[in-house]
């Protein structure tokens, strides 16, 4: 299984146990996220191992190609000085030489193929990195506003409603009770000082006919004027007396 397989199965499994153990969401994806962050250190070290063994079999392989040259060297000259047994055995050391050559080349297309593909990993699992700060810092965010949801109603199911409502109706017939009273009250004090001035208005009509009447009574020519009464009225007055 690949790096990032491996990575990507480490994430969902941390994901179905958010969602199975009901765990502190931000504390998961915090932790999710530093695994990712690890996986990627331990990439790069990978990455770097492999290139530095690339390049010590690069000069291995420089190496066992100059000493088979080398041999090749002295083969020639055990052949200028007629010496064919030992030419032969310098040809032999050639070969072998040129043989670590060729595996080593071998190995190092290897190595580049194998470097290649984990640098491409490691590309993408820095951009999975970055994906998945940013869809942390939002699920966080999204994580609290469904907590403080949840205990908003939790908050909100504790209260009996239609206790609550009932109280209310019962204050505002109350107070509807109260402000009755009062207009009642106020009309009551208007009513009052109305009769007070009513009857005022009243004593002075009684006072005023009760001095008229005295003005007709016999024996009494000089009665004084009444206030209000016209000229008219005192001849008439006095042609009754």
């Amino acid at each position: 299984m690949g790096l990032i397989d491996r990575i990507g199965r480490v994430f969902r499994s941390n994901v179905n146990s958010l969602v199975s153990n009901a765990e502190d969401p931000e504390k998961i994806l915090e932790q999710t996220v530093a695994q990712m962050q690890d996986e990627l250190v331990q990439l790069r070290q990978a990455v770097a191992s492999a290139i530095a063994t690339q390049k010590r079999t690069e000069r291995q392989a420089q190496q066992a190609q100059f000493t088979a040259e080398e041999w090749y060297r002295r083969a020639q000259l055990a052949l200028q000085q007629g010496n064919d047994t030992l030419a032969r055995e310098a040809l032999t050391k050639r070969k072998s030489y040129q043989e670590t050559a060729s595996a080593m080349q071998s190995q190092i297309e290897q190595q580049n193929a194998i470097i290649s593909r984990m640098k491409k990993d490691m590309q993408m699992l820095e951009s999975k990195i970055s994906e998945a700060k940013s869809k942390k810092d939002m699920f966080i965010a999204r994580a609290r506003s469904a907590e403080a949801t949840a205990r908003l109603n939790e908050m909100l199911g504790g209260v009996n409603t239609s206790q609550s409502l009932g109280a209310f109706e019962r204050m505002e017939e109350r107070v509807m009770q109260l402000e009755a009273q009062s207009e009642l009250i106020a009309d009551m004090g208007t009513d009052d000082l109305q009769k007070q001035f009513d009857s005022l208005a009243t004593d002075d009509n009684i006072d005023a006919e009760l001095a008229r009447m005295k003005a007709q009574l016999p024996g009494k020519p000089n009665s004084p004027q009444l206030p209000g009464m016209s000229t008219t009225q005192d001849r008439n007055l006095e042609r009754r007396e």
